[in-house]
């Protein structure tokens, strides 16, 4: 694309210059009054305010009249833009100018009725340059791989609305699923894992940062990204932060996907937090000019990256993915402001098909959670997870603590009730963690299976392979001397950190023990032998377990245990709409789609299966209303929930868990200890949740354990209550939670 430089030169207080740059010779010049240019400012502002925009639906005639006037103020009777827009490879407009005028919305330029930037023909890519930084020429010798993405996105506690910010992710690995994109995830939200991640990988490794979350304007006008800090709250971060945090690592491309990240505070008195990022030292930096929907950026992020990826340069990226957006009638077409030094706008990658490019090696690891019959993944693909994000940052933490500090551990045990996502979480951790080998394996395991590993990770060498088979086949010397050797510094898998994954480890690895559960006899020789050879050998190596049922550690080994609970409101939302039959607009009746929904009650995998059933267009409706319940309880038979299970347990133990019920959200242990109580309630609720009757998760503000038992339960538990009973336990609820929630945190702030 042709490039030419428009300047706006402010020479004295009352007069400008307006100044077109064509090529290296002199440019056009002419003068501009102040009071015109003050004039044309003002009336941008009150047609193009936030509030103003937001009334328009997309063709509005005012935003053409708008492009249209400021077309003309570049154009004026000399008729400049004329021959430098008739370039049919398109052009690129590099804007300087003092805040305000660089703040206006030049994407709208507009002639004959047509807008520039989504133009068919010779297209026009508005760019506010910034800074006079040395040019970066582009590399002779362009990366022969597929293009590299670091993600990170922010969801901070309490900050609403909770944005999709998986299916962000999800339409840009698949917008890039044929040409492939190494797409690295970020995923504390935290400006301490993105230094820590940027570093790690190393500068010039990542072509592009993509930032997504909320931003918005201080109150003392400043820009500020709304990230977390280690515990998932609030933290609001400025564009000094953030490019501290890089420390100079900066990719090619930054994205800020968030609202008001292009926006420049005070009519342009004040940079945007674009703008800032690139005097920073980024090279190009995008963001959003006014508030923008999820969709649009969704759609924005997944038609650019699909560009970049298969070997387009950066400009016509843009341009493609502005016309994308154009093209479904999204109000937000324009909104998309780019901010740029004075580096060439190249290509990044080489194309699909180009010879000897790299490839990605790493397949997605839904595939190594495969059914051992069917061979068909058993775990939500990369792009179907949604949630859990609270329960991804505390298991990352443990996996990735070091040896000898807090919250270090060898193992990491996901537990809770059938059908939660247990497996499907231990699959995001493996994504999550791309640095680490994988070692998968299905339900029992004995000493025969485990030997399999040397078949599930790839060596450095064939003869580590060879030397690794060697030592796990040498039943002369104790298992865990052999694994002590396979995980030593000097060994086989000194230097390849592995995740050993033990997936549904109730099937087969778990015996009945005095009405709790130990490790089998097969069982207790690996899994204590593998944790004290990680240990001992300092390994960075770690063991992931998901278990309906708990059971102790092994002796001389610390083993961190995260239990899941029912979906949240907001995460059954983001899964319903993933689903075909259950998701709005479907066309079921809503009737059905809500009581299959109710039915599920939050459960992942019985969501899934209810989308399945709803849609068998056999049933008459009260056939399929009979099949949803008769699944529903099929499947409580077939997990868990199965009556035998409950009706095993004392009968204090069965009513604490029907009181607990009449509460239909997670509460703290001293609301559980109001409703039930008994002089052995510890006892009860500690062994309903190894059992996995009672969900047991962790309150995200303090950090304390919380419980919740599923309206799954219900039709087995209700019975056991007498109507007085049940008000007697909802009224103790209600006086315990209204002092926790109410009473204390009101003092509490009167007290501070």
């Amino acid at each position: 694309m042709n490039t030419f430089h428009l300047e706006v030169f402010e020479q004295t207080s009352d007069y400008c210059e307006l100044r077109l740059h064509i090529g290296e010779g002199t440019p056009k010049t002419r003068g501009l009054d102040k009071a015109a240019v003050e004039q044309l400012i003002g009336a941008v502002e009150r047609d193009y305010s936030q509030h103003a925009i937001a009334q328009r639906v997309f063709g509005s005639p005012q935003l053409g009249e708008l492009g249209a006037k400021l077309f003309a103020f570049l154009d004026g009777d000399e008729r400049w833009l004329g021959p430098v827009l008739e370039s049919p490879q398109g052009t690129i407009l590099r804007i300087t100018a003092a805040e305000r005028l660089r703040h206006l919305p030049w994407e709208l330029l507009a002639r004959d009725g047509s807008y520039l930037t989504v133009a068919g023909r010779s297209p026009l890519l508005p760019v506010r340059a910034i800074g006079a930084n040395t040019a970066r020429p582009a590399s002779a010798d362009l990366p022969n791989r597929p293009l590299r993405v670091l993600f990170m996105a922010t969801s901070p506690e309490g900050v609403e609305p909770v944005l999709s910010y998986e299916a962000e992710e999800s339409a840009i690995l698949e917008a890039t699923s044929r040409t492939g994109t190494e797409l690295v995830v970020e995923e504390s939200g935290t400006l301490e894992g993105l230094r820590f991640l940027s570093r790690d990988y190393g500068a010039g490794y990542f072509d592009v940062l993509h930032l997504s979350g909320h931003a918005t304007i201080s109150q003392d006008g400043q820009p500020t990204f709304l990230a977390e800090d280690e515990l998932g709250r609030l933290n609001t971060v400025t564009a000094d932060q953030i490019a501290d945090a890089m420390s100079g690592h900066w990719p090619r491309l930054v994205f800020l996907s968030g609202c008001l990240t292009g926006n420049a505070p005070d009519g342009g008195t004040f940079p945007s937090m674009s703008e800032s990022l690139v005097r920073a030292g980024a090279p190009t930096v995008l963001g959003w000019a006014l508030p923008v929907g999820d969709v649009s950026a969704t759609v924005f992020a997944a038609h650019l990256y699909q560009a970049l990826a298969g070997g387009e340069p950066l400009d016509r990226a843009v341009i493609e993915a502005r016309r994308q957006l154009y093209a479904a009638k999204s109000s937000n077409w324009h909104l998309l402001r780019v901010y740029a030094d004075r580096s060439p706008f190249t290509t990044m990658v080489t194309p699909l098909n180009t010879r000897g490019r790299a490839w990605i090696p790493i397949r997605g690891a839904d595939q190594e959670f495969l059914d051992p019959q069917t061979q068909l993944s058993r775990v939500a693909s990369r792009t179907a997870f949604v949630g859990r994000r609270r329960n991804i940052q505390r298991c990352l933490r443990t996996l990735k603590q070091p040896h000898g500090t807090p919250g270090a551990a060898e193992a990491l045990v996901l537990h809770g009730m059938g059908g939660l996502g247990k497996s499907s979480l231990a699959s995001r951790l493996l994504e999550r963690m791309p640095t680490h080998q994988r070692a998968v394996w299905y339900g029992k395991v004995d000493l025969t299976k485990f030997r399999e590993l040397t078949a599930k990770v790839a060596f450095p060498t064939m003869d580590q392979q060879i030397e690794a088979a060697k030592l796990l086949d040498n039943e002369q010397a104790p298992l865990a001397v052999r694994l002590r050797h396979l995980l030593d510094v000097n060994g086989p898998l000194g230097k390849t950190p592995c995740l050993f994954v033990f997936d549904d480890f109730e099937e087969g690895n778990l015996d009945k023990r005095d009405g709790g559960y130990v490790l089998s006899n097969e069982m207790a020789d690996i899994l204590p032998a593998l944790l004290k050879a990680i240990r001992d050998t300092g390994s960075p190596s770690r063991v992931i377990i998901t278990s309906r049922y708990r059971f102790p550690a092994p002796a001389a080994t610390t083993v961190v245990v995260e239990a899941l609970e029912t979906l949240t409101t907001v995460e059954q939302i983001k899964k319903i709409t993933n689903l075909r039959n259950l998701r709005p607009g479907s066309h079921l009746d809503l009737s059905i789609r809500q009581r299959a929904i109710e039915a599920a009650a939050g459960n992942p995998r019985l969501l899934d299966w209810l989308d399945r059933i709803v849609a068998d267009a056999t049933l008459d409706v009260d056939g399929l209303l009979a099949a949803i319940e008769n699944v529903a309880d099929k499947f409580r038979r077939e997990t868990i929930l199965a009556k035998n299970l409950l009706s095993s347990q004392p009968a204090e133990l069965q009513r604490m868990l029907a009181k607990v019920n009449v509460v239909e959200l997670p509460i703290p242990a001293e609301t559980v200890y109001a409703i039930h109580e008994h002089p052995d309630a510890p006892g009860h609720v500690r062994r309903a949740a190894e059992l996995g009757l009672i969900e047991e998760g962790t309150d995200p503000e303090s950090r304390q354990p919380r419980y919740y038992v599923s309206n799954v339960l219900r039709p087995l538990i209700r019975p056991l209550l007498t109507e007085e009973e049940y008000v007697e336990a909802c009224a103790a609820a209600a006086r315990s939670l209204h002092k926790l929630w109410v009473t204390e945190p009101a003092q509490s702030e009167t007290v501070s």
